[in-house]
C-alpha cells in the first residue's frame, strides 16, 4: 500500500491536468510558532525572509505570498494547517516542517494533492524510503544521518560504550539507530521519554550513571535540549560520562545552557562558520536583520528552501503548472546553498558532508558554534534504496 501510495503521486504528476498559475507565488509554511519551541519556528521565519529578501522578494518575476501557519507541535494540528494552505489557500508550495510526527500526518495531503513540499527540517526515515514522493523534497538530512555521523566520531574517539536517551516520537526513534547503525562500541541501555511534555530527566540519567557506559548519547531539540543538558551537568555527570549529541546544542538553546554546552560534542551539516560567500553573506546580513540573534542549522535550512524553491520557479519562467519541469530543476540542487555543495539522491534527500561541532566565546563574550573537523563526506542516508523512485 504505501509503494501504491508513491505510484498514484507519480501518475498523477504526469496525468494531471492543473490549473492555471496564478499572478503570485504562494507559499504555505507550517511551522511551530508558539510555545516553548516557538524560536525555532521563528528563527525558521526570519531565514525564510531573509531569502526572500536575498532574491528581491519575486519569484520568475512574480510577487512572493507567504502564509505562516502555526502547528503547536501537533500532528493533527499541522495536518489542519496544511489542508487549508493546499484546499483553501491553493499554495503553489509547501515548505517548514520541523517535526517528523508533523510531516508524516501531512504528507498525504500534499502528495494527493500534487502540491511540493519542501521539507526544511524533519526527515523521517518512512520519507527517505517506502514514502518518498516526486512531490516532496528535504533541504535538510534524513533522521538518522546526523547521528550516524556521530557515531563514527565516537568510534574514531575510542569510545567503547554509550548509554542512549531520546523522545518517544518518530525522530526520536531515528536518532536512536541512526547511533547504533555506526556505533561499534555497547550499547548499555536506551531510554524513550513522553514527547513533547516531560522535561524532567532526572530517572534517566540515574539509569545513565547505573548503567556502567563511559558516555552518553541524546537527542532533544529545543527546549528539551536545554532542559536536559543543565540537568546533566547538575547530576554532576560532565566529568564522568562524556555527552556525545544530534540537534541538542545549537544557537536557539545556547543562550539557556550557557557555559555548560562547553566540551558537548556534536554533528551537523551546516555550522555558521562554513566557508563559502553564500553563507558568509546569510550570517551577516541575518545578525543585521534581526540584531541579537544568531542564526541556527534550522534557519539555514530554511533558507535553503527559499532558494531551493526558488530555482524551480525561475527556471519555468514563473508557470508553476510545469510541475514535471520544476521536479527536475529541483532534483539538480542548482542554487547555492549554504552547506557548500551537495546533490540529491534518488528520493530527494541531500547527499552531502557532516561535521563535528564545538561551542566557543567570542571576543565579545557570545557563545557561537564552530566547526571543528569534517566526520563524512558525501553521506547518503541509508533508506534511499528502499525508495521507488530511480
Amino acid at each position: 500500500m504505501k509503494t501504491a501510495f508513491w505510484l498514484a503521486g507519480a501518475a498523477a504528476l504526469v496525468l494531471a491536468n492543473p490549473a492555471s498559475a496564478g499572478d503570485t507565488i504562494k507559499i504555505g509554511f507550517v511551522s511551530t510558532f508558539s510555545g516553548p519551541t516557538a524560536v525555532i519556528g521563528n528563527d525558521m521565519r526570519n531565514s525564510f525572509e531573509l531569502a526572500l529578501d536575498h532574491i528581491g522578494r519575486k519569484m520568475g518575476g512574480k510577487p512572493v505570498e507567504v502564509i505562516y501557519e502555526d502547528d503547536g507541535q501537533k500532528p493533527d494540528v499541522g495536518k489542519q494547517k496544511t489542508e487549508k494552505l493546499v484546499q483553501s489557500d491553493k499554495v503553489d508550495f509547501l515548505a517548514g516542517y520541523i517535526w517528523s510526527n508533523v510531516l508524516l500526518a501531512s504528507l498525504k495531503t500534499a502528495v494527493d494533492s500534487q502540491t511540493f513540499l519542501i521539507s526544511a527540517n524533519a526527515g523521517p526515515s518512512q520519507l527517505a524510503g517506502e514514502l518518498c514522493s516526486p512531490y516532496v523534497f528535504s533541504t535538510s538530512w534524513q533522521n538518522d544521518q546526523t547521528p550516524a555521523a556521530m557515531g563514527l566520531f565516537m568510534n574514531a574517539n575510542g569510545v567503547k560504550s554509550v548509554f542512549l536517551i531520546g523522545p518517544n516520537y518518530a525522530a526520536g526513534k531515528d536518532m536512536l539507530a541512526g547511533l547504533k547503525s555506526t556505533f561499534k562500541g555497547e550499547v548499555k541501555g536506551e531510554e524513550y521519554t513522553v514527547w513533547p511534555s516531560q522535561l524532567d530527566f532526572s530517572a534517566e540519567l540515574a539509569k545513565a550513571r547505573a548503567s556502567g557506559a563511559e558516555s552518553i548519547f541524546v537527542f532533544y531539540p529545543g527546549a528539551a535540549g536545554a532542559q536536559f543538558l543543565n540537568q546533566y551537568v547538575q547530576a554532576g555527570l560532565k566529568g564522568q560520562m562524556p555527552l556525545y549529541t544530534a540537534f541538542t546544542v545549537d544557537e536557539t538553546t545556547l543562550p539557556l545552557q550557557k557555559e555548560n554546552a562547553f566540551g558537548v560534542s556534536g554533528a551537523q551539516e551546516w555550522v555558521n562558520d562554513l566557508p563559502n560567500e553564500q553563507n558568509k553573506k546569510f550570517v551577516a546580513d541575518y545578525r543585521a536583520k534581526y540584531p541579537g540573534a544568531r542564526p541556527s542549522y534550522y534557519g539555514a535550512q530554511a533558507y535553503d528552501a527559499a532558494q531551493l524553491i526558488n530555482s524551480a520557479v525561475v527556471a519555468v519562467g514563473g508557470d508553476t503548472t510545469k510541475k514535471d519541469a520544476m521536479k527536475a530543476e529541483m532534483e539538480k540542487a542548482n542554487f547555492k546553498s549554504l552547506r557548500g555543495a551537495f546533490k540529491y539522491g534518488n528520493n530527494h534527500i541531500p547527499i552531502q558532508n557532516f561535521y563535528l561541532q564545538d561551542v566557543v566565546k567570542g571576543a565579545g563574550g557570545e557563545l557561537s558554534l564552530k566547526t571543528v573537523a569534517t566526520i563524512v563526506t558525501d553521506d547518503q542516508d541509508r533508506f534511499h534504496d528502499k525508495c521507488p523512485m530511480k
